[in-house]
């Protein structure tokens, strides 16, 4: 600390995590990254901060505690209400005189701020940051106001003392009060910063952690058009870009998982100053069809967001995922940091000890009323309360799911008596979002028209038990809670994988104790990401309908060329599902729709022939070398370099499904070489076991591929001759039958004598107890599961592995 530093403010270079007395956490926050962090460029806008001493200073000469004492005894004795008594302490401090020698040094600051900037009268953000003397660790965040463009010693001035007049909103005081926070020890410093101007650029929030699953490995990033307060209070439905850390640290790749572009309704810029220092105009609709940040912003915040929590998880010892609010500058195109804090939800789950999960058990569900952002991992069912303003919050019944546009502090009283959230506007960092996060409540967020669809008094059921889509269904939906101890979970010899194949919840799994992936389906990822058919894009001129032609430009338009929207969506949905298991492998099944699957999909009837029996039909291998299918299948070997090459995930393994003869293996591997996917040493294709000609032929098979992995649904299927779908046949159709078992330990046998590696993808060890146990009998190496059965079958191997004397070992 500088010795000749002016008692009443502080520079933020001055500045340090430990002035939290002083300052606040807001504003020590912003010294530690100014003071530590930009020589290792961090860029955050110069300012300065008033301290805890200007605050009681000002107190003390205008005789204000006195006023505040009296109210808040009124308020504690029930004498008077808490909106009076907050209005009438607010409206003393802003309207008191600001003590002159205080008021100097905060002008002189202002001027001396102008001087370095080279400007005069500086536009600057005037920010709260609350402390208390005796409780350095009290949180106090979003409780006080934040004033944007303000300009001119009076505005200043004036902005100061309304932020010191924050300290007394509604919601500050429940807070205190409810915490047993003496109210005379709670100071407020005030963040005085020179503003971005993300008026005519973007600005946002991001988070280095998963806010709804708390997987650790991603940063989130949520970003608008303007000044981030529309972010920031849910005003808009934002851009989002999800990254993955571990990749980040290679300068060479570009591990953006997940691009989602918001509505960003409106946008939030700089007024003409007096009492209107920003407004609100309607986004234009070009700007609202292109995302407001490149993938290289989203890519150095990112890597910002990385320095900055292993600054502070190093500083705390311990791990610290952080919130942090960014702006980037629309005339310069720089982007600033300009406020950083400790994530406050996830981060206080203990990890790994627990795993909750929800599951809709319903067979016939109704038809949603809407859906939206998912927040929190729960489904509950309640009566609807639909409150259409904050005037209307006393209508609210205990109990009920809360219906609203958006909600913001005003509304925190009612939110803690919902069981759940459903708004019409906002993200996931929206005031309702981050609320009904801490609450532990499961929200709705951005359905549009929740207000207007869901009827007051209505039974309804808000589903967010896993991806990003939330749904809320007329009625009661049956569903089931499950909560695992994952500290009892027993290791094994035998890999124990997982089946997946919506990218979008494969984060909830991350606590799962698996080994990896064993199979990921990529025509999931095609279906619900990509939507339109792989020769509708390398080939959209022989597209016949007008109107699906329109549409297929449409989702293309922000794409070089149609082929480069199918390569960077599918990898990218490729690259969630890879993050998951990363470092450990992800066996990736290359696309295996029937035709008629493929036919659904935009410009897939005019590429699909029709068939009798699709399930043994134009399938798997057979379309890879095909002159119908074979630029589709070049497509998707480029999302597969792509996923490897570009975001990092050298622990993609593919799989080529339903391969029927060594002639077919030969010709789509012949393929995948010119495509750049040949197989060395450090990329490896398996191949499916799931026609009896793969067990026959594994010696064979196995001089062409490096491991087998047994899909036990079409190995029985064309064992037995029984078609999987036949209600008819459904008794016959058993994976331990032993014709089938023969088959599985024949190819097991040869494989692993031909040292390939060896696994089983199918239902059966899900299905019949007892099967998973045969198969650690005949050898295998790993067996891949539903996520619902990874637990059970992991107890089971590792219980029967020590019965027959398996050592297992650590993974």
């Amino acid at each position: 600390m500088k010795k000749d530093a002016a008692p009443y403010v502080e520079w933020f270079e001055n500045l340090k995590r430990e002035d939290v007395e002083r300052v606040g956490g807001k504003n020590s926050s912003l010294g530690e990254m100014v003071s530590q962090l930009t020589e290792i460029g961090i860029s955050v806008p110069p300012g300065y901060a008033t301290t805890s001493d200007a605050y009681w200073h000002n107190l003390a000469e205008t005789n204000l505690k006195p006023i505040i004492t009296k109210e808040i005894d009124l308020f504690i004795e029930g004498k008077k209400s808490l909106s009076l008594v907050g209005s009438a302490i607010r409206g003393a401090i802003a309207h008191a005189p600001t003590p002159k020698d205080l008021e100097r040094e905060i002008i002189a600051a202002y001027i001396q701020l102008g001087n370095r900037v080279h400007e005069k009268n500086p536009s600057v953000a005037v920010r709260s940051s609350a402390t208390a003397e005796d409780l350095p660790e009290a949180s106090f965040a979003g409780q006080q106001e934040t004033f944007l463009n303000v300009r001119g010693e009076q505005q200043l001035i004036q902005a100061c003392r309304n932020c010191w007049a924050s300290l007394f909103t509604d919601r500050a005081i429940v807070y205190r009060q409810e915490h047993g926070f003496d109210h005379m020890k709670v100071a407020l410093s005030i963040g005085i910063q020179l503003m971005a101007r993300s008026d005519r650029g973007a600005s946002g929030v991001m988070f280095t952690i998963d806010t709804e699953t708390g997987f650790p490995d991603v940063c989130v990033i949520n970003s608008a058009w303007g000044l981030g307060e529309n972010v920031v209070k849910g005003e808009v439905n934002p851009d989002e870009f999800v990254l993955f850390k571990p990749m980040l640290k290679n300068s060479a790749l570009k591990p953006i998982l997940r691009k989602s572009l918001g509505e960003k309704e409106k946008t939030m810029i700089l007024g003409r100053g007096g009492p209107l220092y920003t407004k609100n105009i309607n986004t234009p609709k070009s700007r609202r069809q292109k995302f407001s940040i490149t993938d290289e912003d989203a890519i150095q915040l990112a890597k910002w967001g990385m320095i900055i929590e292993d600054h502070y998880s190093a500083s705390r010892g311990m791990k610290t995922p952080m919130d942090i609010e960014w702006a980037k500058d629309g005339l310069s195109g720089k982007l600033y940091i300009v406020q950083a804090r400790p994530e406050t939800v996830q981060s206080q789950v203990k990890q790994g000890a627990e795993l909750i999960s929800y599951r809709v058990t319903e067979n016939n569900l109704p038809k949603p009323l809407v859906t939206g952002r998912s927040i929190g991992q729960k489904i509950v069912t309640g009566e609807a309360c639909v409150i259409q303003t904050v005037e209307e919050i006393d209508q609210f019944r205990p109990g009920c799911i809360l219906i609203s546009e958006i909600t913001d502090p005003d509304w925190v009283p009612i939110m803690k008596q919902a069981i759940g959230i459903v708004t019409d506007h906002g993200g996931r960092t929206c005031h309702a979002a981050i609320i009904s996060r801490e609450l532990g409540i499961p929200a709705v967020v951005g359905t549009g028209d929740s207000t207007d669809e869901i009827r007051d008094g209505a039974i309804i059921t808000l589903c967010c038990d896993g991806g990003e889509v939330g749904i809320v269904y007329p009625g009661k939906v049956a569903y089931e809670r499950k909560s695992t101890d994952l500290t009892k979970i027993a290791k094994s010899k035998t890999k124990i994988m997982l089946n997946l194949a919506d990218p979008d919840s494969a984060f909830r799994w991350w606590k799962l104790p698996i080994d990896g992936i064993g199979l990921a389906r990529m025509e999931f990822c095609v279906m619900e990401h990509v939507k339109v058919h792989p020769m509708a894009l390398a080939h959209p001129e022989r597209v016949q309908d007008p109107e699906i032609l329109w549409q297929i430009e449409e989702m293309t338009k922000d794409y070089e060329t149609p082929s480069d929207y199918f390569v960077q969506t599918l990898a990218r949905g490729i690259g969630q599902l890879a993050a998951l298991a990363y470092p450990n492998p992800m066996i990736l099944r290359m696309s295996d729709f029937k035709t008629n699957e493929y036919a659904t999909l935009f410009g897939g009837e005019d590429f699909e022939p029709k068939e009798e029996n699709p399930m043994i039909g134009f399938r798997g291998a057979s379309r890879y070398y095909s002159p119908q299918y074979q630029d589709g299948f070049k497509l998707e070997c480029k999302a597969v370099r792509y996923a490897r090459e570009t975001m990092g995930f050298t622990n993609l393994i593919v799989m080529i499904p339903f391969c029927r003869t060594l002639e077919e293996a030969d010709k789509v591997l012949e393929v995948m070489a010119k495509e750049g996917l040949a197989r060395s040493k450090d990329f490896k294709i398996y191949v499916m076991c799931e026609i009896p000609s793969n067990v026959i032929l594994a010696t064979q098979f196995a001089k062409r591929f490096d491991g087998f992995s047994i899909g036990s649904n079409d190995l029985t299927q064309l064992t037995l001759g029984v078609d999987r779908d036949s209600e008819n046949l459904a008794h016959l159709f058993d994976e331990r039958n032993e014709a089938v078992l023969t088959m599985i330990q024949n190819c097991i046998r040869d494989a692993k004598a031909a040292g390939s590696k060896v696994g089983i993808c199918g239902q059966a060890p899900s299905d019949h107890p007892g099967f998973a146990e045969l198969l650690v009998d005949m050898g295998i190496d790993s067996i891949s599961l539903n996520p619902d059965s990874v637990l059970g079958v992991r107890q089971r191997v590792a219980a029967h592995e020590k019965k027959i004397g398996v050592s297992a070992e650590a993974n």
